[in-house]
């Protein structure tokens, strides 16, 4: 097989270092035009006659339409990686025919990776073992690491039924409940039943032995019992069937509560070592998470990643880690402040992450990552060339208001609003919201369709990160 790669002046070099060595198949790298992704089809019309070949393979930036070019030709025509440094990833897919019309080489690549390790997810905790399972999750040995979505003072909670689904929605295994000591036994049973219908492990969080009872009727795990309070709810605990979190405290060591449990007849047992947050003990109350206290054992999360100025996808990545090397069989995280929205979809990656990599050195190259704004590797893509350029310094400070009138942008959930004359634009990208706009006459300047686009495309960035969104300010 011969396949021709039409290529941009500026990324020749790129494309051919990336090609270096490949024999599975004859191939000619031909210069199309200054810029790979400006290739029209008549261009690659004339190509194909003058280049014979059996495919062609053209930059995966592209965005014109080559399905005619293949029809007229006979030439399988596909779109490669998008940046040319990365196209030796789309040989195999060029062996065997799987490379596609529309969608980059690397586009279905990542996805191709996606789904191998979602399927391998499934298979490994299908066939994994467990110490006891609580409403069909496993729990403990080689099973996945779970995830808890604490949701703290739920009493207070004005929307803990859609809290709750959504925390499940993003992948929390459970959700738990937590109670402070203004809670009464009545909140307690009002948010029990508020979710009692759920299909996933609820558990109570509080030291409070009334507010435990209370919720025992559909709690199915209890934090947090203590030597203290074992004696006291043991038989409650036992008859409900729920499992029991042990913590260490009034002096009594984790292990000695933990065998306390067990002499009191509780079958199914966490231990709870408590992470202390970052400054206040956290390292030393990690290295007690390497101790075997007879019991699988869970790692409270919150007080780290809601105590620390930073973002939450690395924090979760770390804990993650650390649960996995202490032998953790759960771990708990909580959305309760603005900076960690989003954390129980960036822990459940985290723990998957740690999941794929087991048997390997490194939690990396495992199909799944927790990259948000930082890319894994940068590509050494060449500068633009020119032969003369204009240096700007700031914006010209004489304004003119487009005729048409201007718009009020802001964000509406997951959707970008435009309103102009109080009628709204509303749409899921910045794309098709200036679409929509330019079709119905709304912009008239080119100054104001310039701005229009930078303001939709940070509101677009706005939703994809969970940030709040201010026009005309910094984003």
């Amino acid at each position: 097989m011969h396949v021709l790669f039409p290529t941009g002046r500026q990324t020749e070099a790129s494309l051919s270092a990336s090609l270096l060595g490949v024999s599975d198949f004859t191939y000619e790298i031909v210069v199309s035009g200054e810029i790979a992704s400006f290739l029209t089809p008549e261009r690659l019309q004339s190509l194909l006659e003058s280049h014979p070949c059996d495919a062609a393979v053209v930059s995966g930036m592209c965005t014109a339409d080559f399905s005619a070019v293949s029809s007229a030709s006979g030439i399988p025509v596909f779109r490669g990686t998008r940046h040319a440094a990365d196209m030796r990833l789309a040989v195999p897919r060029i062996l065997n025919g799987t490379l596609s019309a529309e969608e980059p080489a690397d586009v279905l690549l990542d996805e191709e990776r996606r789904i191998a390790a979602e399927k391998r997810l499934v298979t490994m905790e299908e066939d994994a073992e467990s110490d006891f399972e609580i409403r069909k999750v496993k729990f403990g040995k080689n099973s996945r690491i779970k995830v808890l979505c604490e949701i703290m003072d739920a009493h207070r909670c004005s929307s803990l039924r859609e809290t709750a689904e959504r925390a499940l929605a993003a992948g929390a295994d459970g959700i738990d409940l937590g109670f402070g000591f203004d809670a009464a036994e009545g909140d307690v049973i009002r948010c029990f039943s508020e979710l009692e219908d759920l299909d996933c492990v609820l558990s109570v969080d509080t030291l409070s032995p009334e507010l435990i009872k209370a919720a025992l009727f559909r709690a199915d795990i209890i934090f947090s019992l203590t030597a203290k309070t074992l004696p006291l709810l043991a038989d409650a605990v036992k008859a409900s069937g729920a499992a029991a979190v042990i913590i260490p405290r009034d002096d009594v060591s984790l292990a000695d509560s933990v065998q306390t449990a067990k002499d009191l007849g509780l079958t199914k047992i966490f231990a709870d070592p408590l992470l202390q947050p970052p400054l206040s003990g956290m390292i030393e109350s990690l290295a007690g998470f390497l101790a075997d206290f007879g019991a699988p054992k869970v790692m409270g999360c919150v007080n780290v990643v809601e105590l620390i100025d930073a973002d939450s996808p690395g924090i979760c990545a770390l804990l993650a880690a650390s649960a996995a090397e202490c032998g953790c069989c759960a771990v708990l995280v909580s959305e309760h402040s603005d900076k960690t929205a989003g954390a129980v979809s960036e822990m459940r990656r985290a723990v998957s992450q740690m999941q794929l990599s087991r048997g390997r050195p490194y939690p990396k190259d495992a199909g799944v990552d927790l990259f948000v704004i930082k890319e894994k590797r940068r590509r050494k893509e060449p500068s633009p060339s020119y032969e003369s350029v204009t240096d700007v310094e700031g914006v010209l400070e004489n304004l003119t208001y487009d005729p048409m009138g201007s718009f009020r942008i802001g964000i509406e959930g997951d959707k970008i609003v435009a309103v102009r004359r109080g009628h709204a634009v509303r749409g899921r990208t910045a794309e098709e919201v200036f679409a929509a706009i330019l079709s119905d006459g709304g912009v008239s300047l080119l100054d104001h369709a310039a701005y229009l686009g930078r303001e939709l495309y940070k509101a677009e960035l706005a939703i994809r990160f969970g940030r709040s969104f201010e026009q005309d300010g910094a984003f």
